[in-house]
């Protein structure tokens, strides 16, 4: 007997949903605080005991709800932020599907306190009753939820221990309070202060409480970035390179304030950051981008970590040359601390549209004592300083201090066993690895004379027969004119065929058929694909590599003072392309601590 279509009962409607909603205790948090945000808090208090497994507490100083509402805001599907489409399109809220209360409620024991502003008391609502109650409460919001899954056993069985639980409570609480500067947050786990922030209203504030949610050696490390362009507005901290981390554990993303985990977004930050990370790190950053709420789609999924761009490709591009053109843009004595900035090591770089670097270009041809040149790109191989900067006379600290002459590097004053040089300025003592300085500089120039002169493309002798999917040989096709620039000719031969005809000649002995796959894979996802470009880039990088200054090679004066104007000139040369740091300063305050000086 075929089986009836029957109307499902509301509390299991709710639990279903909640399968989508509350994934774990830090799922709950997440849903109540956004809710605080939404109703204008200015202070949230999280209380949590055994990794809210037992109790969870959200109380916030807000709006309030009405008494007549507060039945409601346990209904599915009610809410007070959407009312039309046109809403639904122009989201500006965090909550607006009305799921979350509800389904909370259906595999929990909740209960909601709310008094509206002005009100002579507050009303309180436990979830299996019908009406709400007078109560004793402040101005606000409080829900409390207990017994997570209770109802639910095979569900809780999946939850990990209480520690690994509410740590993923803490970490979505500081997530929210990165995301709102102007709002005090407190956190509490079974009656311990775990964090309280305060509001932050200017750039010092907002630095300060950084430096407490994500760590000191953060902020050291951070630089600061503006950027609009094209409707699109970026701000936030990128942390350099050399501030990169095992796990991505520290990439906090917001869109309009909404905290997000997106793959293009994903993408553009890991192209940004491509020639400047060490094998396997993973960059730092807090990045805030806003944009018209028509221009994204929020309501991908219950848990609205996800979004959709209108302009995808548009907003990869924004993202990948914003944050490529600030890493590049901070070399040594080009950034400077922000006004009002107490920190030293928190730099500043403003990505405006007409902002061009002041920083003379690389000069080409650096003599290696009697080197020649080794490659078909030549001077790429070799600096030459024209001139370099020569130092005071009397190069103690006091004359370097005073001068205004001193380079960022300062002056070269020997070289250690063949491999580092040891320069003072103004600062104190800098130390750089040669090979990895100059690999860096070699590396740069080599990108500048492909740029210059583009991808030279090599026929094959013998064309490539790659079968494709139908989808991907009409998006090769539309795309003849991306490949045709990445030096590539790809030719559409039947329904399900492409043949390859030509390739980057630097790229002759690659895996034709791997290289295309994996340019038309980010085609489809992106938009458009930097596989190529990645792909010859790792070549220069090899000869830059095998080009460049080894261990024990001797430098003169001059042309250790030369290599380091080159780095101040070169663009990324904190890091060589492998991702290794170049140089490091020691000021003379951390020298004075490793003697023990002044104590």
């Amino acid at each position: 007997m075929t089986p009836r279509i029957c109307q499902l009962p509301s509390q299991l409607v709710n639990q279903i949903a909640a399968g989508e909603v509350v994934e774990r205790p830090g799922s709950v948090i997440k849903e109540l605080v956004e809710n605080s945000l939404d109703a204008g808090a200015r202070r949230i208090d999280v209380d949590i005991k055994q990794g809210g497994l037992r109790r969870m507490r959200v109380m916030d100083d807000g709006h309030g709800l009405h008494p007549e509402d507060m039945p409601l805001a346990l209904a599915r599907h009610a809410t007070s932020k959407v009312a039309s489409l046109e809403d639904l399109e122009r989201i500006a809220s965090m909550g607006f599907r009305g799921e979350a209360l509800p389904s909370i409620a259906s595999v929990s024991r909740l209960s909601l306190v709310s008094r509206e502003r002005g009100a002579e008391h507050a009303w309180q609502l436990n979830a299996e009753a019908k009406a709400p109650v007078p109560a004793a409460h402040p101005e606000g919001t409080t829900v409390d939820v207990r017994d997570l899954f209770w109802n639910t056993p095979a569900r809780r069985k999946f939850l990990r221990t209480e520690k690994t639980e509410f740590g993923y409570i803490e970490q979505v609480v500081r997530r929210l309070a990165l995301a709102r500067p102007t709002i005090a947050f407190r956190l509490t786990h079974n009656g311990r202060e775990v964090f309280v922030t305060h509001p932050a209203e200017d750039h010092a504030g907002q630095k300060r409480r950084l430096a407490g949610l994500l760590g000191a050696a953060f902020l050291k490390n951070a630089l600061y970035l503006e950027h609009e362009a094209a409707g699109l507005s970026l701000h936030g901290w990128v942390a350099r390179p050399v501030f990169s981390r095992a796990q991505a554990d520290m990439q906090h993303f917001y869109v309009n304030g909404r905290m997000v985990r997106d793959k293009l977004v994903a993408h553009a930050v890991r192209q940004a950051f491509q020639d400047v990370l060490y094998h396997g790190r993973y960059p730092a950053y807090v990045l805030f981008l806003e944009l018209d709420p028509v221009l994204v789609d929020v309501n991908v999924h219950p848990t609205k970590h996800e979004v959709r761009f209108r302009e995808g490709r548009l907003v990869h591009d924004f993202l990948f040359r914003t944050l490529h053109q600030v890493l590049a843009e901070e070399r040594p004595g080009t950034v400077s601390p922000p006004a009002g900035a107490e920190s030293p090591g928190a730099s500043v770089v403003s990505a405006r549209e007409d902002a061009v670097s002041s920083s003379p270009p690389a000069q080409p041809g650096l003599r290696l004592g009697v080197g020649e040149r080794r490659d078909s790109y030549g001077s790429a191989l070799a600096w030459q300083a024209p001139l370099p900067a020569v130092p005071p006379e009397n190069s103690s600290e006091e004359s370097l201090a005073e001068s205004e002459d001193v380079p960022p590097l300062g002056f070269a004053l020997a070289q250690l066993q063949g491999i580092y040089i040891l320069a003072q300025n103004a600062s104190g003592l800098v130390l750089v690895d040669t090979h990895a300085a100059h690999e860096r500089i070699t590396y740069e120039r080599f990108k500048m004379a492909s740029e210059g002169e583009g991808i030279k493309s090599q026929p094959l002798l013998v064309p490539v027969l790659v079968s494709v999917s139908r989808r991907e040989a009409e998006l090769a096709e539309q795309h003849a004119e991306t490949f045709a620039s990445l030096g590539m000719r790809v030719d559409r031969m039947g329904e399900e065929v492409l043949v390859v005809r030509a390739l980057p000649a630097l790229l002759r002995d690659t895996d034709t058929e791997r290289l295309l796959r994996d340019v038309l894979s980010d085609l489809a996802v992106y938009g458009e694909s930097d596989r190529v470009l990645a792909s010859v880039n790792k070549v220069l990088a090899t000869m830059a590599c095998h080009g460049s200054v080894r261990a024990n090679r001797r430098f003169t004066r001059e042309e250790m003072d030369a290599l380091l104007r080159d780095i101040e000139r070169t663009e990324r040369s904190g890091q060589c392309n492998h991702g290794r740091p170049t140089w490091v300063q020691l000021s003379m305050a951390e020298l004075d601590r490793l003697f023990l000086r002044g104590r």
